[in-house]
């Protein structure tokens, strides 16, 4: 089940709320459970038992190490056990079929497997790990209640697709959330902007990306224009999710963490990856980069670490060696940043600092968006002016018909229309206005779900 669909939109989310503000406060939590049970099975019903198991493992392993919290070789031996479980399952279901693939390529013959991706496993394998590891640092108790656990891994609002919400964060919320009718009419303005972003701008720009990825020899207004595309179309599809995941959250009296901080207005490529994605960011910083060293080590070890660092968050997104290249990309340019780059970039004037920062990213989602690298190749020579003999002339039309668009989310996507919005709320027509518009979105996205072809969340594959 998808948050921007008519069964959830119109059956799940009404009928789950309803029962959730009857029962009683300490039924609350094991109501949440259920239904978030119901919604990971809604697509295949068996991999409800993965998270189960998975819930269980965590749950106990959680309890040992608080248990052994004085012994602590028994209580790593509890979190190591916790985390080789998660990264398990995690390399099962996500990379059997790649790793068999490349093994194929230097001369293996092996058949691929294949090994349906449970829903949502990157997202609760990093809250898992979250757990065990917090636990073991003592920076909270271990959960004694179970359903109140399952309720963590399990909660329906970002289980999907993130925010990560780490234990540290959620432990509190889980005992002592308090339910308020700002929180509720909160997280469903939250809701219907994520809806919004999704079907009437992620949609359309998605539409015009994949219409240059079919061309077998794009001209370069029509390569610039892809790029574009997709530059925008994955900003607004994930930050939109995000935005209705905590809404969602909202509803049920929960504060989950911002996952988007206007990365297109960066003017680094370091502050941007600061902006962009900010749970999965703080995840490996927290979990990863600093026990490994940080930066407070000699410039070798340093390069390594965010090498290390970048490598795995490339691969965390997809079983393809397009994603271990776009991580190598970004760690790469990171790495130059913190070298030398950081030191050039503070001399010269804000706008091209910002262009760098913007085209890097840009250039970063070619080798997110096309697993066909030769395909990859032949778009970078396009958006230099090297087309190929009988490259296409659609270019112009696609600009009249898309440029529009890609110019709202141009402006959707940086500070400018949230920094008017919030100066005007307190004007009273402002209000009103506001209002009648949250009415026509609605309306239009609504209408796009019964016109358009189901088109899940992007990172809702990882």
């Amino acid at each position: 089940m998808s948050f921007n669909s008519l069964a959830f939109l119109c059956l799940f989310l009404p009928i789950s709320l309803l029962a959730y503000y009857i029962v009683p406060r300490k039924a609350k939590n094991f109501c949440l459970f259920m239904f978030s049970l119901v919604f990971y099975a809604w697509g295949v019903p068996a991999h409800v038992l993965i998270l189960l198991g998975t819930i269980v493992v965590d749950y106990i392993c959680g309890l040992l190490i608080s248990h052994f919290s004085d012994a602590k070789g028994k209580a790593r031996l509890f979190a190591a056990l916790n985390i080789v479980v998660n990264v398990g399952l995690l390399g099962y279901f996500k990379y059997t079929g790649m790793i068999v693939t490349t093994l194929n390529g230097f001369g293996a013959d092996l058949p691929v497997p294949e090994i349906a991706l449970p829903l949502g496993i990157s997202f609760y394998t990093f809250q898992s790990i979250s757990y065990a590891v917090d636990v073991y640092r003592k920076q909270v108790p271990a959960m004694r209640n179970f359903i109140d656990f399952g309720t963590y891994i399990s909660c329906f609002a970002n289980i999907v697709s993130g925010p990560i919400a780490r234990y540290s964060l959620m432990y509190e919320q889980i005992k002592n959330r308090q339910e308020t009718t700002a929180k509720f009419t909160a997280g469903c303005r939250r809701f219907l902007m994520g809806l919004f972003k999704k079907m009437l701008i992620a949609n359309t720009l998605l539409e015009l990306s994949q219409r240059v990825q079919y061309m077998e020899a794009p001209s370069t207004l029509s390569a610039w224009l892809g790029v574009l595309a997709f530059t925008f179309y994955i900003y607004f599809d994930f930050s939109g999710y995000t935005d209705m995941a905590i809404g969602v959250g909202g509803m049920f009296g929960f504060e989950l963490p911002e996952n988007f901080e206007f990365p297109y207005a960066s003017r680094s490529f370091s502050e941007f990856w600061r902006r962009w994605h900010v749970t999965l960011g703080r995840w490996f910083r927290d979990y990863v980069y600093i026990p490994l060293g940080g930066n407070r080590v000699k410039k070798p070890r340093l390069i390594m670490n965010l090498a290390v660092v970048w490598v795995l968050t490339g691969v965390w997104h997809g079983a393809s060696w397009n994603f271990a290249l776009w991580g190598a990309y970004c760690g790469l340019l990171i790495i130059c940043e913190k070298l030398f780059l950081q030191k050039l970039l503070e001399k010269i004037p804000v706008f091209f600092r910002w262009l760098y920062t913007f085209l890097a990213a840009a250039m970063g989602w070619v080798f997110f968006s096309y697993t066909d690298l030769s395909k990859a190749g032949t778009l970078f020579a396009a958006l230099i002016g090297i087309t190929a003999p009988g490259a296409d002339a659609s270019g112009p039309y696609l600009l009249i018909t898309f440029g529009p668009m890609l110019v709202v989310a141009a402006l959707c996507s940086s500070p400018l229309v949230a920094e008017m919005a919030h100066r005007l709320k307190d004007v009273a027509v402002w209000k009103v206005l506001w209002v009648v518009g949250y009415v026509v979105l609605l309306a239009l996205s609504v209408g796009a779900m019964l016109n358009n072809a189901y088109t899940p969340f992007l990172y809702a594959n990882f």
